[in-house]
């Protein structure tokens, strides 16, 4: 029995270890797909996507999934792809054992120790991300795309966003995808191509991710968030770094962030590549900063030991909306990926002058009596919520949501000296009205009790308009995420947004 066991596990193993090489030979839109059996785990929008994608390709497709959305499961009936979903996608199906995936295209909101990928793990069997099979996709058309890669605990979509409409005003045609925007494999699927892929990559995308080949990369900041999902800091600073592996022209960092540069310095790139660091502060040498009102580049150019090249102003930055810190990191780092691809700074220039932030982040509401109402619903974490904090100097603080395993004790003390009130709504309220009474003890504290939607923001609004006083800032940033009591950060902000202006009548001042 024992020796058996033992020749039915050599089988087996050396059936992972041939299909594991054929696999590796999967490289191309123009490779043999055909037979590959592929499993997609979760059907959200990459998963759809993938889904698609590997129908088209002529591979073997099973999709697993305990949400699903009935539109894109009769899609997917019409496209001859199976699927399991709702309480038999749960733990580990039979059906999937019996599938023998070669492949796991798996939604990166999915944990690791999922029964199933655990047992993917054990088998032996490849597990990716859509970025991956992007990757391996990304000469459909002759026009092969250059890929810059952009993480961060915050600033990302901005960034990226940013970077996108420099690219495309220096003539580079450019697309953000990723973790925003289109999915990457429908952007793969362009018929006319992009010449650069701009990839925004949450810390879930990288934990998956495997080898790619960035033109240039950038960390914008680190600090706590998704401690729950990773297991601890460690792990999920860990999954970031991974954004510089075997980058080819420039590792952009954040000077202000040490722990970004330490990345750099242990990431294995290209020869070649470069460090590139961003600052509010004056910029040393391959470095992108600012002197006085003025954005300048010290990094691409000829004599950058001595000279620097003027980009924008600070006037044209307060174009994009309210100017804060953390915007003018967002706009350094922007600069210094598309200065590695050698846009001209007039463009920079005029793509920042035209650009516009997307809403909930630092959008004045409306102001009225010297008091402005600022809605910046996506800063889901400590971090976000800090430079939101730091741009101004009274502020009635609307805080409270998901915490995801983070304290924010230190943020309440840092700022303590700002708070005017704090405003605390959110299911997770007993951690953050602790850490007000042990941190800021004589700041006036309401505590929302409200369950859920627009009644929590009817609610936080008026007991915010009792504290403010003229040139106060009602500042709704959080520190935590919205799922508790809203549909999403989006719904959370233009809840607040519809509270403030029954409030005021909409007036703007």
């Amino acid at each position: 029995m024992r020796s058996q066991r033992h020749w039915h596990f050599l089988h087996q193993l050396d059936l992972r270890l041939e299909s594991m090489a054929e696999l590796e030979q999967l490289t191309s839109w123009h490779s043999d797909w055909k037979g590959l059996r592929a499993l997609v785990f979760g059907l959200g929008v990459s998963g759809f996507s993938a889904a698609d994608t590997l129908a088209e390709l002529g591979a073997t497709t099973l999709v697993v999934a305990e949400k699903a959305e009935a539109d894109l499961l009769d899609i997917l009936d019409v496209i001859g792809v199976p699927h399991i979903t709702g309480e038999a996608a749960t733990g580990l199906p039979t059906a999937v054992v019996d599938f023998q995936p070669e492949v796991i295209i798996v939604s990166p909101g999915i944990r690791p120790q999922n029964p199933l990928l655990v047992w993917a793990e054990q088998q032996g069997i490849a597990i990716w991300v859509d970025i991956d099979l992007a990757w391996r996709l990304r000469d459909k058309t002759e026009r092969l795309a250059h890929w810059f890669t952009v993480t961060g605990t915050n600033g990302k979509t901005t960034t990226v966003q940013l970077l996108t409409a420099m690219l495309n005003e220096g003539a580079i045609k450019a697309e953000a995808c990723g973790n925003i925007g289109k999915p990457i494999l429908d952007v793969i699927r362009d018929p006319e191509g992009f010449d650069a892929l701009v990839v925004e990559l949450s810390s879930f995308q990288l934990h998956y991710l495997g080898e790619i080949y960035p033109f240039s990369s950038a960390v914008l900041n680190l600090a706590d968030d998704h401690l729950d999902w990773h297991g601890g800091f460690e792990a999920y600073k860990a999954a970031k770094a991974k954004v510089y592996e075997n980058t080819v022209a420039a590792c952009v960092y954040n000077v202000m962030d040490k722990s970004t540069e330490s990345m750099v310095e242990d990431a294995d790139v290209v020869d070649g590549a470069r460090a590139i660091g961003f600052t509010l502060g004056i910029p040393t040498r391959s470095q992108v900063g600012f002197v006085e009102d003025i954005l300048c580049d010290r990094a691409f150019l000829d004599d950058r030991a001595n000279n620097a090249l003027e980009i924008a102003t600070l006037e044209d930055l307060a174009e994009i909306g309210v100017l804060t810190p953390h915007l003018m990191a967002n706009a350094a780092a922007a600069t210094a990926l598309a200065r590695s691809a050698g846009v001209e700074p007039t463009a920079i220039r005029q793509a920042i002058r035209t650009f516009r932030l997307d809403a909930h982040r630092i959008e004045l509401v409306a102001e009225a009596n010297g008091v402005r109402w600022i809605d910046d619903s996506k800063a889901t974490n400590p971090h976000a919520a800090d430079a939101s904090l730091a741009s101004f100097e009274s502020v009635v603080w609307i805080v409270g949501g998901l915490l995801k395993g983070v304290d924010i004790s230190d943020l309440v003390r840092k700022y303590r000296g700002k708070l005017a009130a704090a405003i605390v709504i959110g299911k997770d309220r007993v951690p953050v009205l602790e850490a007000l009474a042990v941190n800021a003890g004589d700041v006036p504290v309401v505590e929302i009790t409200a369950e859920s939607g627009q009644r929590v923001m009817d609610e936080a609004v008026s007991a915010a308009a009792e504290f403010v006083k003229s040139e106060d800032v009602v500042l709704l940033a959080p520190a935590a995420a919205s799922m508790d009591q809203f549909k999403d950060y989006a719904d959370r902000g233009t809840s607040f947004a519809k509270a403030v202006r029954a409030l005021i009548g909409g007036n703007r001042g």
